[in-house]
């Protein structure tokens, strides 16, 4: 299990690719914030699966992970607790290398299945939070003012 800030910030580095499992339509769905994000401000290649949606942000959505058409670094999860442990098992045979389970979401069995084949596993992040945050684009509310100065206004 990936905890520190050093190793979340290495394995963000290193991801080429990222699936989000869950991605939603809903404009206040925390996935699609997390989705308008990936595509605006990272070089990611970045994929949707949802059964239930054609089309997301004018990418198409996969219904499966075994749909998509590379294998992902990253598999980023906005799925219910109870359906983590079967994510998991997709993620595994997927043949992802992490499994980022977003904020709120922890399992300790769906992380123990991850690790045993090998997987880099973050729980109860968010993966958009985490790369503004070392990229620069992180303030104390939550996003960049474009401020570098301590003077009031």
């Amino acid at each position: 299990m990936i905890e520190s800030a050093v190793g979340r910030q290495a394995l963000l580095r290193e991801t080429r690719s990222v699936a989000l499992v869950g991605a939603s339509a809903t404009t206040a769905r925390p996935s699609f914030f997390v989705a308008t994000y990936l595509l605006s401000s990272t070089d990611y290649r970045v994929y949707f699966v949802n059964p239930r949606l054609d089309e997301l942000l004018g990418h198409r959505v996969h219904p499966s992970l075994a749909d998509l058409p590379e294998v992902p670094d990253l598999v980023s999860v906005f799925r219910k607790h109870e359906d983590l442990p079967g994510v998991a098992d997709e993620v595994v045979a997927a043949g992802a290398r992490t499994l980022w389970l977003q904020l709120g979401l922890h399992h300790e069995g769906a992380a123990a299945k991850a690790e045993e084949a090998g997987l880099n596993v973050v729980m109860n992040r968010c993966v958009k939070i985490e790369h503004a945050r070392f990229h620069g684009g992180l303030h104390l509310a939550g996003f960049n003012t474009g401020v570098i100065t301590s003077r009031r206004a």
